[in-house]
This record gives structure tokens, C-alpha cells and sequence, in this order.
């Protein structure tokens, strides 16, 4: 596959990604809390903390498909193996730290304010485990483009 083909690719599924993203953040979690408080009324009042608290998990999502355009962008004019890339990998494994971290902190936190159900903050740690999938994986990746990109601005002054 060429390079810039596979950029395209790249795109696309980065776009489809923030499609999806957009309607779980302004569709389905909105409408899901409100069918909530429709069924159950003693939940009214957790369900503007709950929606402020999901949305601001999004703010570091949109960041990284940001940084993986740009990482497409790169791709596609052959920069794939570049310090600039593993730097946009580095952020990304940040950004997906920081969403775990905060994703727990926040369930903990409304647990201990009662509200939260105790089945719902075990189930949220697998998305904890799936952003700190999500930092491994993207760390792992920046070492790895890291390393291939001094390899090639070695091999390209040798020449």
C-alpha cells in the first residue's frame, strides 16, 4: 500500500472516529441520562453532573485524533518515520493518561458523593484499562518511531 493511500485511510477512520465521538457525546449520553431521569426521578439531580463530567472526557479524545491527523498528514508526505511524529505519539499517550486518570478520579469522586453505583465504577475501569491500553500502546510507538527516525537521519547523512 502507498504511503499516501494509506494516509487517506488514516483520515477517514480518524474522521469516522470523531463522527461516533460527536454522537455518544451530544446524542447518546444526553438522551441516555435523560430516558434515566425519566424512568428514575431521585436520579434528576446527578444527571448535570454526570453530562459535565462526560463531556469534559472528550476534550483530550478530540486532542489526540488532532494529533493523529497530523501524524496522517506526515504519513502521507513520507515523513512516517520523524521526530515530529514520535512527539505526536508522546502527546497522545499523555493525553490518553490524563483521560484515564481523570475518567477514575471522576468515578471515585461521585461514588464518594453518592452518585455513582458502586456496579457502574467497576464497569468504568474498563475504560480505565482501555485508556491505559491506549498510553502503552502510544508510548511504545514513540519509542519505536523515535528510534527509526534517528536510525534513518543516520543513515541519510551517511549517504
Amino acid at each position: 500500500m502507498k504511503q499516501s493511500t494509506l494516509s487517506k485511510w488514516l483520515k477517514f477512520i480518524i474522521l469516522g472516529v470523531g463522527v461516533c465521538g460527536i454522537l455518544v457525546y451530544a446524542v447518546f449520553v444526553p438522551e441516555y441520562g435523560r430516558s434515566t431521569v425519566e424512568a428514575n426521578p431521585e436520579f434528576t439531580g446527578w444527571f448535570v453532573p454526570w453530562l459535565v463530567f462526560l463531556s469534559v472526557t472528550a476534550l483530550p479524545c478530540y486532542a489526540a485524533l488532532v494529533l493523529a491527523w497530523k501524524i496522517a498528514v506526515n504519513i502521507g508526505c513520507d515523513r512516517s518515520f520523524s521526530t515530529e511524529n514520535a512527539r505526536y505519539l508522546k502527546w497522545i499517550s499523555f493525553l490518553a493518561a490524563g483521560d484515564a486518570l481523570y475518567f477514575f478520579i471522576g468515578n471515585v469522586v461521585m461514588l464518594v458523593l453518592d452518585m455513582n453505583h458502586p456496579g457502574i465504577a467497576l464497569a468504568s475501569l474498563l475504560i480505565v484499562f482501555a485508556g491505559l491500553a491506549v498510553t502503552v500502546a502510544s508510548a511504545a510507538l514513540s519509542h519505536l518511531v523515535g528510534k527509526a527516525a534517528a536510525l534513518q537521519e543516520q543513515s541519510d547523512l551517511t549517504i
